[in-house]
């Protein structure tokens, strides 16, 4: 607002950067297989803010792509040519063994011309913004670069998009006056690139809150906890926020920024803002269980828009569910245009171990920060939402994200739907169409199409979000790659726990997938002594297939057939398990082949997978080992029981250690 000789005020029309290229689109999976990191997530951002008019509100920017000398100052001379040669000819025959070397990348001939439009892209609407051109920015880009570390690719980054801007601003152009750098990086997983990247450096604070579950989480380190503040002097300068556990939203996220983030950036006083907007904590995203909403994402931001007199440019990093993306996004977009105020609120309180986090940051970082020092008062932090998994019940769908207590009053919902739309109305090629038309052509997909079951798990797939990525697509903690999902993505019409008689013991001296200690097995036989705790998922016959051949591909057993020419057990195999109590399906020749019939429930077949009586026989004489599971795999388990509202963490624990140590 300008201030008139009249006394009247007058509007100054914020310019603000947008940028986009399609060309980062050509970046994609070698053989077009499902990726949750995939093209569609900048075409969703990008049509829904054409629908909305924002483009045209803004100062549409084109791409860059990054010069060397300023990738140099951050990655290693290796990793830039690697990166740069990746998609040329002389890397055809090679590039997928390449790829395989990192954790959680692919290549393809497109991936060289997207890095480095990205990362060029974040150099250009930052210095645009730090020239004065523009009073902020954003740049929807991929692929995304928070991970990406001095010399290696991972976690679907290639070049650090966000570190390569700072570093280009700090020491490449001291004429412009940015002196400090706010990075804030609200991506649900932590950036460990660009926090090693600032390790020592006091020009730059970095500021990650993030999913963590004590080093449980992607990455699965501990270079995420509230201990890791910096060294030297960068000491301080490195502030993490780690989530003991998911289903975070507004109420947990807004409360870090006014007890930790808000006070700290006063004394600080940057000169201009990064964010790493990743927006895989939104309801609904598949890899990251948070569930912030737009509103919350604008708030935040809008908080951070009181300082460096709003130089912010934001970068998009993750988020895989293009609803949740496009929707944020387009929240975003609208705080920095200052078109629209912020209306709406949140009256859920955070959870527990919210105020046990932000309580633990602040103490560690109170000697740097006088800010921190005092203790927040009680009548807030008596004020928190149940544990988490008891916001889940046991017919837990993904609409009931929309439901729960810790998200936002009918007013915010109201006030959010308001400015965003339906994700069908995106100007967006048909994900799933190809998908549909060839279900139709294969005879088999559309007769067991018409058939349910109960899908009974008892081990990893307990947990929900992991199960769903054989049914929708999509990699969690614990999958080593992503899965393509079923053809039908349809979601479980139902998700019920019950006990059955069954005894659960663990076997196996180690596993590809899981690495040394034993994996759950579920005895064939009844036993009247025994009590296992079961999740069963109603979906079809024909997503049961394809769920099978998933998994045994993930454990990397021996499949005789991937092409699912015919299904791996038909309607015929149905009804003689039925009969029989159990068979053992050939076309699977590893651990888990053999299909147990537990019962019905609402007069529809309940099966799950395990062992044949042979090997339980081969456990029992010790031919093979009995074997407590490695601890990434027990908490997976541990993580489904909670979730599924079963047992606290407590009990879970003593679950799972019981089947663990006795005797079959």
């Amino acid at each position: 607002m300008q201030q008139l000789e009249s006394g009247e005020t007058m509007t100054i029309q914020r310019r603000v950067g947008l940028l986009y290229d399609e060309r980062m689109c050509k970046h994609h999976t070698p053989d077009d297989d499902y990726h949750p990191e995939n093209p569609y997530r900048i075409k969703a951002i990008w049509n829904k803010l054409l629908a909305n008019n924002i483009p045209q509100r803004c100062v549409v920017l084109n791409a860059k792509e990054a010069e060397d000398k300023y990738l140099l100052a951050v990655h290693s001379k290796n990793h830039v040519n690697l990166i740069r040669n990746i998609s040329s000819n002389q890397f055809d025959s090679r590039r997928n063994r390449i790829a395989l070397k990192f954790n959680s990348i692919y290549f393809n001939d497109g991936s060289s011309e997207a890095a480095y439009i990205a990362a060029g892209s974040v150099v250009e609407v930052a210095e645009r913004v730090a020239k004065g051109e523009l009073h902020s920015s954003a740049a929807i880009v991929r692929p995304p670069g928070h991970h990406a570390e001095h010399d290696e690719a991972m976690g679907f980054c290639l070049f650090n998009n966000v570190a390569v801007a700072a570093s280009y601003l700090l020491d490449e152009r001291p004429e412009l006056g940015i002196k400090k750098i706010l990075i804030v990086d609200w991506d649900v997983h932590h950036g460990n690139g660009t926090q090693k990247m600032f390790w020592k450096d006091p020009r730059v604070l970095f500021f990650s809150v993030h999913r963590h579950e004590f080093g449980n989480f992607y990455p699965a380190n501990d270079d995420g906890f509230y201990t890791m503040i910096g060294e030297g002097p960068g000491a301080g300068y490195n502030i993490n926020v780690p989530w003991e556990n998911g289903r975070c939203g507004d109420a947990d996220y807004l409360a870090v920024w006014d007890h930790i983030l808000i006070p700290v950036a006063k004394e600080f006083d940057p000169d201009m803002i990064l964010v790493s907007a990743g927006f895989d904590a939104a309801i609904g995203d598949p890899l990251g269980g948070c569930r912030v909403t737009p509103y919350g994402y604008s708030v935040m931001l809008k908080k951070l828009m009181d300082f460096a007199h709003g130089k912010i440019v934001l970068a998009l990093e993750g988020g895989y569910n293009l609803d949740s993306i496009a929707n944020s996004f387009l929240a975003c977009m609208e705080v920095l245009l200052e078109s629209k105020p912020i209306a709406g609120s949140s009256e859920a309180y955070p959870f527990e171990s919210t105020w046990r986090v932000i309580q633990a940051v602040r103490k560690k970082l109170s000697a740097y920060w006088p800010s921190l020092a005092d203790e927040i008062p009680l009548k807030l932090t008596s004020q928190k939402a149940p544990p988490a998994h008891l916001l889940i019940s046991s017919s837990d769908s993904e609409d009931e994200d929309e439901k729960s207590p810790n998200i936002v009053s009918d007013n915010m919902v109201k006030v959010v739907q308001e400015i965003v739309e339906p994700l069908s109305k995106l100007k967006v090629e048909d994900i799933h169409g190809k998908d549909q038309v060839a279900r139709e052509s294969v005879p088999w997909r559309s007769e067991l199409s018409k058939m349910e079951i109960w899908y009974a798990t008892y081990g990893s797939n307990m947990w929900k979000r992991r199960f769903l990525c054989y049914i929708q697509g999509g990699q969690v903690d614990g999958m080593r790659k992503p899965c393509p999902g079923s053809m039908d993505k349809n979601p479980p019409k139902e998700i019920l726990w019950k006990t059955f008689s069954r005894r659960l013991f663990f076997g196996r001296e180690s596993t590809r997938t899981w690495g040394p200690g034993g994996v759950a097995f579920l005895n064939p036989e009844t036993s009247v002594d025994e009590k296992t705790y079961i999740c069963m998922y109603r979906i079809t016959l024909e997503q049961f297939n394809d769920v099978l051949f998933q998994e045994n591909i993930a454990l990397q057993e021996n499949v005789s057939s991937c092409e699912m020419g015919s299904p791996a057990f038909h309607l015929a195999d149905l009804e003689s398990v039925e009969k029989h109590g159990s068979m053992s399906l050939e076309v699977f020749k590893g651990w888990y082949h053999n299909v147990v019939y537990l019962g019905k429930e609402q007069d529809i077949p309940i099966l799950t997978m395990t062992c044949s009586l042979s090997d339980v026989e081969r456990f029992k004489s010790g031919k093979v080992p009995l074997c407590a599971p490695c601890k990434e795999y027990a908490n997976t388990l541990i993580q489904g029981l909670i979730e599924g509202g079963q047992f606290s963490e407590e009990e879970a624990i003593t679950y799972i250690e019981e089947a663990s140590s006795k005797p079959i």
